[in-house]
Formats: C-alpha cells, structure tokens, sequence
C-alpha cells in the first residue's frame, strides 16, 4: 500500500507559526529555539519510508521578516515497496524578504533496492536569507545504494540562482566514476544565500580533501563534499557551514507589512 501526505509550515514574524500541519510520515513537532524571534519546527518520522510508490510533498513558507529553523528527528530511510515503483519527495521553500530560513535536515539514506526522486524547490525573495543542507548516504552498514536522483532549484527575486541535478545508484551512467563519487558513500552540500554580502565575493576553496567551495552569480555560495561514510560528511558540513555563516544574519527582519 503506497502513501500520499502533505505537510505544511508557516512561520511569521515573533517566533509565531501559524499554520504547522502534516500527515502519515510528515508528523511535525514544534520544538524550542535556540535565538528570541525564532521558530523551530522538527520532522518526525511517525512511518517508516519513503516506500516504493509513495508521494510525499513538503511545503514551507517564511513569511517577511520571520525566522525559521527546520531540522529531522532522525535519518530518512528509503525503502523500497513491494513492485519497485519509484517514491517522491518533492519540498518548495519559499521566503519572504528579509526573511530568513535555516533548512538543516539529518541525512537522507538510499536503502539497497529502494528508488527515490527528490526535489527541492527554492523561491527567496531579494532581501531573503537562506542556509540549506542535504546529505545523502548511498547504502546502510555493508549494503548496497539504491537509485537516489535529487534535482535543487533556486531562484532569488524571480531570477535562477542555482539549478542542478544528482542521480545515483543502479541504472544511474557514471554514477560511480571518477567525475562523480569516485567510490565515496556520502556525498552533501550547504547552500548560503546572504544578500548583504553581495559586496564580498566567494573565492574558489577546497575546504576538505574531497570538497569544494564555490560562489554563486548572486550573493550565494555552495559548497559540496564527498565522504566516505555519513558521520564524515556531516562533520566536513558542520565545519564548513560555520565558516560559511560566520558573521551572517542571525536576527530577522521586522516586517514592514
């Protein structure tokens, strides 16, 4: 029996949410946050999957001059379901200007057998502040990785920033060579978008021995990491996001609306 479920955020302005809704798998739990003027929703896996054939769609909207923090419970684990359909999660972020959202969620695990296409779907206002990160697992302990395609768009003020598209595992071309994983079992990203840096522009760096920084055509920069396992990955990102939001917007906005 495959799955259908929708979950819904709505942060505004003082920490408020007014709107927090999810079914089946997308249980949401609001939970304390760290800075006055926040608000902090967690994911909490209340079923196992993404399934084979399941639909899952994940809507997040910051409204201007409101902050919001979102992280998971724990990993997601991609399983697959009894005729090997494919399972969607599809997530569109939008915020407002002056906005800000951190979009912090634990790893993404591809179980062997399992075929998951994720997308991600960004629209930020000029004036909006952005930290996003993915992680992605190839495999549990001694396993195998199953199919895992992933596709992140992002536009600021209508315009593109960033759009670009992973897929691996079995039947993926490539996937495994040198231009790609080159043998690595995590591979994950942080995505900075700060509009008042747009006068300090990112230089190319090599963070890691298997990680690159680079700027975006904006006031954004990405940076990508290859790992060996999940727990490799999710300390290069650590590291590296620190570095990349040292000295960044903590504070929101007051709304002018």
């Amino acid at each position: 029996m495959t799955v259908t479920a929708r979950a819904r955020i709505t942060a505004a302005p003082g920490g408020r949410l007014p709107l927090l809704a999810g079914e089946g798998p997308l249980a949401l739990r609001r939970t304390r946050a760290r800075e006055p003027g926040w608000a902090q929703v967690t994911t909490v896996g209340a079923m196992s999957g993404p399934l084979g054939g399941d639909r899952l769609r994940l809507t997040v909207t910051v409204l201007p001059g409101a902050a919001l923090r979102v992280t998971s419970a724990a990993a997601m684990v991609a399983l697959p379901g009894r005729d090997g359909a494919q399972a969607r999660y599809d997530t569109v972020l939008t915020v407002g200007e002056g906005g800000v959202l951190h979009w912090l969620p634990e790893p993404v695990i591809s179980a062997a057998g399992s075929a998951l296409r994720m997308t991600t779907r960004v629209e930020l206002a000029a004036g909006a502040h952005l930290v996003l990160r993915e992680q992605l697992v190839l495999g549990r302990a001694d396993e195998p990785t199953g199919r895992l395609t992933t596709r992140l768009t992002v536009r600021r003020a209508g315009r593109p920033l960033l759009d670009q598209e992973l897929d691996i595992g079995p039947g993926a071309p490539g996937w495994d060579a040198g231009a790609v994983l080159g043998g690595h079992r995590a591979v994950g990203q942080v995505l900075v978008v700060d509009p008042e840096r747009m006068n300090e522009p990112v230089a190319v760096a090599l963070p890691g021995p298997a990680a690159v920084l680079a700027p975006l055509p904006g006031p954004g920069a990405l940076a990508t990491v290859l790992a060996p396992d999940g727990l490799a990955l999710s300390r290069q990102l650590t590291g590296i996001a620190e570095r990349m939001t040292s000295g960044a917007r903590r504070e929101p906005v007051a709304s002018q609306c």
